[in-house]
């Protein structure tokens, strides 16, 4: 780029005609610098807006895990022998809902499974809706136990930094029903929905894994539907060996995704307007970023095998609202065999994620960060893909083996 005192300098004794070709160079010289402090200028912030979730996560995973978040509370005498932590620790409002009670560690997901079904719900401040899915939901699996002497359930409550009496309310349950059947796992600070249904899956013990939201807003009875589609694709996985790897029968890949995707002539007659611009906001960004065979990523109510779970969520980095989206990525990418199977839904009021106008917009411009953010990563290899786990420990016991 040329000054003028260097122009000056350079072409002072040269005709007029050169001397103005030399300035229009310098003029567009100029133009030209300008031009890239405003490109880095507006570059630099939206970059480091778009990969804001890639620092977080980051950021995280450097995190060593607090101690609560490595046990639940038991009540005292229930498993006949001592705790991991011994006595009880304070954990929700009011000071005094872990009387009576003995923290235990919790298993990995890479332990044989012990029970058929866990069922992980990610809850915050969710004390007034949450009684609302639980009875129904334990009902319903309690027939089914009734039915079948051979299955057997887990609830997984994730209080997720709850400020009300969340972990007091699900104690209550644990008290009620045991903690073979419900248990309670806290993170503190809040670290999001994603967060909370990673670190509950990866505590769980059956051999199927399901995420649904603490609202209710999905029916419970829609399981069956989601297990015997699993199933059946988990099948074509296996083939006639009928085994997974490492030899173990259950140690599969398979996933069925719960899907609104027919109701939406109906949710855009019934629901609320701000609701219906998210839901096609979603579906457009979807569609351009992510080119997905699903096309309802963020129905809360999803089933796995255990294989897939400790595959997909031992790689997953988004930690809030549009964690469904990496998901069914990372699905994608580790070849999961998946089937989308429509639910009976509604919407429940008390929503976390839109509680004004302004909210619509803020959420569509974070869940959109959120796709880029994905698209960007994986592409660019920022987020590496862990591609093998552990194999389950043998039943003999023995050591783990990577697969």
């Amino acid at each position: 780029l040329f000054s003028r005192a260097n122009v000056f300098a350079t072409y002072g004794g040269a005709p007029a005609c050169q001397r103005r070709g030399a300035e229009r160079c310098e003029e567009q010289g100029m133009s030209y610098l300008w031009l890239l402090v405003v490109v880095v200028a507006v570059a630099t912030p939206v970059g480091a807006w778009v990969l804001q979730p890639a620092i977080v996560a980051r950021r995280s995973r450097r995190t060593t895990n607090d101690p609560c978040e490595l046990t639940f509370p038991r009540p005292i005498g229930e498993g006949g022998g001592k705790g991991a932590g011994g006595g009880g620790r304070d954990g929700g409002r009011g000071g005094d809902g872990d009387a009576g009670m003995e923290l235990v560690s919790f298993p990995s997901i890479h332990d044989a499974p012990t029970l058929t079904q866990s069922v992980i719900v990610p809850a915050y401040n969710e004390e007034e809706r949450m009684p609302a899915m639980l009875d129904p939901t334990i009902a319903f699996f309690e027939t089914k136990c009734a039915a079948d002497s051979s299955f057997s359930y887990e609830i997984i409550v994730v209080d997720d930094g709850s400020k009300d009496g969340t972990a007091d309310l699900t104690l209550q349950y644990v008290r009620k029903h045991g903690s073979n059947k419900i248990r309670l796992l806290r993170l503190r600070p809040n670290q999001g929905k994603g967060t909370a249904i990673k670190k509950g899956m990866l505590r769980s013990r059956g051999r199927y894994l399901l995420m649904a939201d603490a609202d209710g807003a999905t029916e419970i009875s829609d399981y069956d539907r989601l297990y015997a589609k699993c199933r059946e694709v988990e099948a074509k996985a296996t083939g006639a060996s009928g085994s997974g790897a490492g030899g173990e029968e259950w140690w599969t890949l398979g996933a069925s995704i719960g899907s609104r995707a027919h109701l939406e002539e109906d949710s855009v007659a019934k629901r609320a307007f701000y609701r219906t611009v998210l839901m096609w906001g979603m579906h457009l960004c979807v569609t351009i970023l992510c080119r997905s065979e699903i096309q309802d990523t963020q129905c809360g109510f999803k089933l796995f095998t255990r294989r897939t779970a400790a595959l997909i969520f031992e790689n997953l980095h988004l930690e809030r609202w549009a964690f469904d989206i990496e998901l069914i990525q990372l699905c994608a990418r580790f070849g999961v065999p998946m089937a989308e199977v429509a639910v009976h839904w509604q919407e429940i009021e008390g929503s976390k994620l839109i509680t004004s106008k302004l909210d619509i917009i803020t959420t569509s411009l974070t869940m959109l960060r959120d796709m880029l953010c994905v698209r960007v990563c994986y592409s660019f290899g920022i987020w590496r893909v862990k591609t093998s786990v552990e194999s389950p420990v043998p039943k003999g016991g023995g050591s783990r083996k990577k697969d």
